[in-house]
């Protein structure tokens, strides 16, 4: 071996030292992706998912970890937008990063999917409930929250059986998650002889909703059932109130945030939502209750607690699985049950909970919402 040999030789060993020592650091951690709105109209669910999910980390860490091995967090942002959250799930899998909590809305959760279970990237979604999410036999895909199949239902039911109105409209944002949820609730109701007068998609992002609400008073409609986001909602509430459409309204997790009743005033008052459980009012969560306030967030928002044990349950998963191999690690969660802040979770073959009950609550202007679900 000549001299110039050995040094190449001695450079390579060090460069293959160094490569260990990176790779035995990088091992010390485990990095956890959380992605969702952080931009865009819908933020505020994206800052519920981003407390909750950033909570539990700091609760984990402060335990010592996983086996030992500190959890990190890379936030994403995907705007609530289809084609950024493609962008943001290559980026994911760009990063190395094997573990997200996320996505939010059903479809931008959807598409993004499809590159986690290519990849072998466990996903976990606290917020997105569209069905169609879990319907394709994936193994890396779970949920911390119900489906719409189960929500619509709740709502239908309720309509029918407590609030009994006369002449229903049923809208939608023509979204996934909206038209989805939308058409289980007019199914309900019309499988409970309740018929639907009139049910129709608006856009996304419109401001004037003038003619759909002159249509309304045209059906007599003194229900309506709205599928999509708040901001579209709390316009649609302002206006009916201005144009004097007197209706009851309801919708889904999607507009149940202090922010409709900044866009639609006193004109929010009474109005039913149904939405998780309130997991902040659980006298055993108190601790982390505590914990969010005094980061400067709020802990009462409805994916807060299911981001929360979102990340718990990789942690577990992990532990149980005794590897942060993906594979063994979703094995473990489809036969597993986990203590978290939300209940003992456990999975069907979908990666869906067992078990999810929403509750119907009505919202007050300026004052606390109440649960009206029948006991």
């Amino acid at each position: 071996m000549t001299k110039a040999t050995k040094q190449i030789s001695k450079l390579f060993a060090a460069m293959v030292l160094a490569g260990v020592a990176s790779h035995s650091f990088a091992a010390d951690t485990i990095t956890i992706g959380i992605a969702g709105p952080k931009t865009g109209a819908v933020t505020q669910y994206g800052d519920m998912q981003f407390a909750g999910a950033n909570q539990a980390v700091k609760d984990i860490n402060a335990k010592g970890g996983v086996d030992g091995k500190m959890l990190e967090v890379k936030e994403y942002d995907d705007a609530c937008d289809p084609k950024q959250a493609v962008a943001v799930a290559n980026k994911v899998v760009n990063d190395g990063v094997k573990f997200v909590v996320g996505h939010l809305c059903s479809s931008s959760t959807q598409p993004a999917s499809d590159i986690y279970e290519d990849e072998g990237v466990i996903m976990i979604t606290p917020a997105a409930t569209s069905p169609d999410i879990t319907a394709r036999g994936y193994k890396m895909i779970f949920r911390t929250i119900g489906l719409d199949s189960a929500q619509g239902p709740a709502a239908g039911n309720y309509i029918a059986d407590h609030v009994k109105p006369k002449v229903v409209a049923v809208l939608h944002d023509k979204q996934q998650y909206g038209e989805g949820i939308a058409s289980a609730v007019k199914k309900t109701l019309e499988a409970k002889g309740v018929k639907v007068a009139v049910f129709e998609g608006l856009n996304a992002g419109d401001k004037d909703f003038s003619s759909i609400i002159q249509r309304l008073k045209q059906n007599n409609v003194d229900f309506v059932y709205y599928g999509g986001y708040h901001p579209e909602l709390g316009l649609i509430l302002r206006q009916s109130k201005e144009k004097g459409l007197k209706a009851k309204f309801m919708g889904p997790e999607g507009v149940g945030n202090e922010s409709i009743a900044q866009i639609a005033q006193d004109a929010s008052e009474g109005l039913l939502v149904t939405l998780p459980k309130s997991f902040d009012a659980d006298p055993a969560n108190k601790a982390v209750v505590d914990a969010i306030k005094a980061d400067g967030k709020d802990p009462s928002g409805p994916f807060v607690f299911p981001a929360y044990s979102a990340v718990q349950l990789i942690a577990e998963g992990i532990k149980a699985a005794k590897s942060d191999d993906t594979a063994k690690v979703a094995e473990t969660i489809h036969k597993g049950t986990f203590k978290t802040p939300t209940g003992d979770l456990s999975f069907d073959e979908k990666g869906d909970l067992k078990d999810f009950k929403f509750v119907v609550y009505e919202w007050h202007f300026n004052k606390p919402k109440t649960e009206v679900s029948p006991q």
